[in-house]
């Protein structure tokens, strides 16, 4: 029996394959989407211009929101103006330093999880993928305690995230390079490289925080491994905005590609894509895209896992709509996380990956579930 999304007339989600492919490592068996309701749509419906409309408009909402409300309560008026370029308020200087850096920072770094992991679904039809499967995240962690532990981060702001950035490009370099050598690079073999190279830095990691020199030092590790955006700045939302910005215009360039994909491999290349090229071009732009948010906010998760998974049950697979709905969603529910980290219990704080996983652990298992009962009802 088909799932509701497939019902709803967008095919079914993520994780669709053809029989015949053999690297299939989706969750559970779904309908294949048809190419009609996929590939050969003439135009996006006028339903999906509403939702990137409201979309566009709850970010901007969440924005001013989180820029608007602190320790100090700014009105809403004096926000846009100040955020629309006035700097003659009360508050301009606030929330000129101290909470629209941060509150950008957020907003790139979701944006980035949520595309990410919508391009890793797709890559490896699985539901559960997400921007840590390859190992990325765990390579910039490694990368980023060893900067931590060692003293570097006292050489300058930058060294921590070029650290994080750089383990994280080097994490994918590692699998591509044993898959190389297997002269296999299918998608199972890259998911079982991730697998093993997360445990390995996994390892790597709890081995340098159990050795590390003092209380203070163990105390940020646990911190930047938790994820969190206190205390950025312009320089952090520079360091984020170009990367993120050049690889999601060059991912929103293959959405056509990305759907031939959910009908299969098989079917992708006789329809004329180069599936191995398409494969590695956007691996490595979802490593652009996870390396440059864990450079600056550390690894926060279930962004990446969560936000494809809402914009696929309500707007469908279509990834000329997904992409853009995944970041606009991911970036909204970043700052919206990192404004109840700040507020809820304040003055005492959370970390916003704290916050993440609070909401996102409930909502992916009701997704979970919903996913389990529907071919069943």
């Amino acid at each position: 029996m088909r799932s509701r999304e497939a019902e709803q007339g967008d095919a079914a989600p993520t994780g669709t394959a053809p029989e015949s492919d053999t690297t299939d490592t989706r969750e559970g068996a779904h309908t294949p989407p048809s190419t009609r309701a996929i590939v050969a749509r003439p135009r996006i419906r006028r339903r999906a211009i509403v939702a990137l409309i409201t979309l566009t408009t709850l970010l901007a909402g969440a924005v001013i929101l989180a820029v608007s409300i602190g320790p100090i309560r700014i009105p809403f008026t004096e926000t846009i103006q100040i955020v629309l370029g006035d700097r003659s308020g009360e508050y301009a200087s606030i929330i000129d330093t101290i909470r629209l850096p941060r509150v950008l920072v957020g907003l790139f770094v979701g944006a980035a999880l949520g595309v990410a992991g919508a391009v890793m679904q797709a890559l490896f039809r699985n539901p559960l993928a997400e921007p840590g499967v390859l190992g990325v995240s765990s390579g910039a962690a490694v990368a980023a305690v060893a900067v931590i532990v060692t003293g570097a981060t006292a050489r300058g702001a930058w060294v921590l995230p070029l650290g994080a950035f750089a383990g994280a490009l080097g994490a994918l370099i590692l699998v591509y390079a044993v898959a190389s050598a297997r002269r296999d690079r299918s998608i199972a073999t890259l998911l079982l490289i991730g697998i093993a190279l997360n445990a390995l830095f996994g390892a790597v990691v709890s081995a340098m925080v159990t050795n590390a020199p003092d209380d203070d030092t163990l105390r940020g590790v646990v911190f930047w491994l938790n994820g969190d955006l206190v205390a950025r700045t312009w320089s952090h939302v520079q360091m984020v905005a170009i990367p993120v910005a050049v690889a999601l215009a060059a991912v929103l360039v293959f959405t056509r590609d990305l759907n031939v994909m959910l009908l299969g491999e098989t079917q992708a290349q006789a329809s004329g894509v180069d599936v191995i090229r398409l494969r590695r071009v956007l691996l490595v732009l979802a490593a652009v895209l996870t390396g440059a948010a864990v450079a600056v906010a550390g690894i926060i998760g279930f962004v990446g896992l969560v936000v494809p998974h809402l914009i696929r049950l309500v707007l469908g697979p279509d990834h000329r709509l997904l992409l853009p709905s995944a970041a606009l969603l991911g970036g909204t529910f970043l700052v919206l996380a990192d404004l109840v980290a700040r507020m809820l219990f304040s003055p005492i704080t959370l970390q916003t990956g704290t916050v993440t996983a609070f909401i996102g652990a409930p909502v992916f298992l009701l997704l979970v579930l919903r996913r389990r009962r529907a071919p069943r009802a």
